[in-house]
């Protein structure tokens, strides 16, 4: 409604004239995004001069039922999480527990089985129990893990990249396969609702090619590469946006450019910078588009970026070139498996900065050292004894104790 040269979104203040029905005053219940007059953008909370009970307009995360193994979703205006039931964990209840979790330093602990586990690093650790530093200069990304997981780091949300921006940075394939698979360099975007309309920068990887994307509310424009080269060793890329008009140059090939849809000329993102792969465990998570759906696999190095023409190139974060978070990155060119030593032919497994050793069949152990009992669930064929009755070890095989009202070799016999 308009009144006296000002714009009321939504309903109107109490003392102004307004139009009741029944007594009644009825204001808007609702959304309300991408306003323009005049086709001028105006940014609805920024440039407003007051107002009364509003807030943030997004789908809550536990509208899309995140949590597995009957896990409870709970969320509140910053943050959700699943409520797991016993002998699971992880962001969506998707692990057993790690009841005695080993693990140091902020490091994720998954379960390699239901007596050993697997520490997947934070940024700066490595080993086996992340407990060794590493000084990382060229991060080394292993693409999405046996667990689920991709490697990242995170930097803070980019400032001032709403009009303008540019980009530089070179990256080193783990191999050729890597170029055809679904593999995200760089993202950031509003809050990881996965929405149509919601704001969001992106580069990836698809089919050989190098994928530029983004979204200023009014549509996602895109730009894909020819092939790369796979003969060259390092690719440069270097990418900008200008309100709408974006373009991309990868190696040697010509610059090519494309212009959003809509009206709309502000990138309005909120997230941090995620170089390699994104924190959550869905990459459903991430806003509608091209959506990759593993990590980069090899190394992202010279990554810069620049929000003015007149501005010089500088490396995210804050301060400069230090990231807030990471998992499972490594140095380039260096293996955490050149540490360490599996026995009893297990074989050593990095992604990343994570490294752990997989056992044969009847070893476990963090350097499969230690013999499966006959006893255990690992061990392979497992032992008859039925349920509620307990195995066990001898010499030479094992026996079954049972409980009251059973009999037999196994138990079996009431």
């Amino acid at each position: 409604q308009i009144t006296f040269g000002s714009i009321f979104l939504g309903n109107v203040p109490v003392h102004e004239e307004v139009h009741r029905c029944a007594g009644q005053i009825y204001g808007y219940k609702g959304c309300i995004r991408d306003f323009q007059v005049n086709h001028k953008e105006l940014f609805i909370i920024d440039e407003a001069l007051e107002g009364r009970n509003v807030e943030n307009c997004n789908v809550p995360i536990c509208d899309y039922h995140p949590c597995h193994n009957g896990g409870t979703c709970t969320s509140d205006e910053e943050n959700w999480y699943c409520e797991c039931p016993k002998l699971y964990t992880g962001k969506l209840c998707q692990f057993v527990t790690c009841d005695e979790n080993p693990c140091g330093n902020g490091a994720t602990c998954f379960p390699k089985s239901r007596r050993d586990v697997v520490c997947l690093c934070p940024y700066g650790r490595s080993g086996i129990l992340c407990s060794d530093a590493i000084n990382i200069t060229q991060p080394s990304f292993s693409g999405t893990d046996v667990f689920g997981y991709t490697s990242f780091l995170a930097y803070s949300t980019m400032p001032n990249i709403t009009f303008y921006y540019e980009f530089r940075l070179k990256f080193q394939l783990a191999n050729h396969h890597s170029a055809f698979q679904d593999n995200l360099i760089f993202f950031t975007g509003q809050k990881g609702q996965g929405l149509n309309g919601d704001d969001f920068l992106e580069l990836g990887l698809r089919n050989g090619r190098v994928v530029y994307s983004y979204n200023l509310g009014s549509g996602t424009a895109t730009i894909i590469s020819k092939p790369l080269d796979l003969t060259l060793n390092v690719h440069v890329i270097h990418l900008g946006r200008n309100l709408q008009k974006g373009w991309l140059k990868v190696d040697d090939q010509k610059n090519k450019t494309v212009t959003s849809p809509g009206r709309l000329v502000g990138l309005n993102v909120f997230s941090q910078f995620y170089l390699g792969g994104y924190r959550e465990y869905t990459p459903e998570l991430l806003p509608k588009g091209p959506r990759f759906k593993n990590g980069f696999q090899g190394c992202i190095f010279d990554v810069q970026v620049r929000t003015s023409i007149n501005q010089g190139f500088k490396s995210p974060g804050t301060p400069e070139g230090h990231p807030n978070s990471g998992r499972n990155v490594g140095q380039c060119k260096d293996s955490p498996c050149s540490l360490i030593k599996c026995r009893n032919g297990g074989k050593c497994i990095e992604t990343g900065s994570t490294v752990y050793c997989d056992c044969l069949t009847g070893w476990k152990g963090a350097f499969c050292t230690e013999t499966v009992s006959v006893c255990e669930p690992e061990h392979d064929p497992p032992h008859l004894c039925q349920q509620g009755s307990t195995c066990v070890p001898l010499p030479n095989g094992y026996t079954c104790h049972c409980p009251l009202g059973t009999t037999g070799t196994y138990c079996e016999q009431g």
